[in-house]
């Protein structure tokens, strides 16, 4: 009888140890499942293959990172712009705080949002240097899309 609990035990801690890794595992990969990135070495390349890169992108801009949520609006951006100025659609936030972005990647610094400058159509854009960063929560997303069928 001994012999049966040390092995119903020792089933129990086996399994459990295989769900503590295992859960983990399978959250990672099904919340990273609609997500995708890709890489450009232009603002006009990256505009011609992928139809929701924003249009006010310089096509000059070079080095552009993109990553997009399939099942949302939530998008990030980062490029290096020749001029190190903001697009020309691009407006002040006026003091008003940026939402943080709402996905992640190795090329996107967190805290991005603390640097917030403007607004360039539904994206919060920051700037450092010559790099411009830019991300779209799903939200605006979805306003944007609610102003543009009326």
């Amino acid at each position: 009888m001994r012999g049966v609990l040390i092995g119903v035990v020792g089933a129990v801690a086996v399994v459990g140890v295989a769900a503590a890794v295992a859960v983990p595992e399978a959250k990672e990969w099904y919340d990273g499942r609609h997500e995708q990135t890709s890489s450009y070495a232009t603002g006009k390349d990256a505009k011609e293959e992928r139809e929701s890169v924003p249009r006010w992108l310089p096509d000059d801009a070079s080095s552009v990172e993109y990553a997009m949520r399939t099942t949302g609006g939530e998008r990030i951006l980062k490029a290096t712009l020749h001029d190190g100025r903001l697009p020309a659609p691009c407006e002040p936030l006026d003091g008003k705080a940026a939402p943080d972005p709402e996905i992640s990647a190795s090329w996107f610094p967190s805290g991005t949002a603390s640097g917030a400058k403007g607004r360039c159509g539904s994206y919060y854009v920051a700037l450092k240097d010559h790099t411009l960063y830019a991300w779209q929560t799903n939200d605006d997303w979805v306003d944007g899309n609610r102003r543009s069928g009326q």
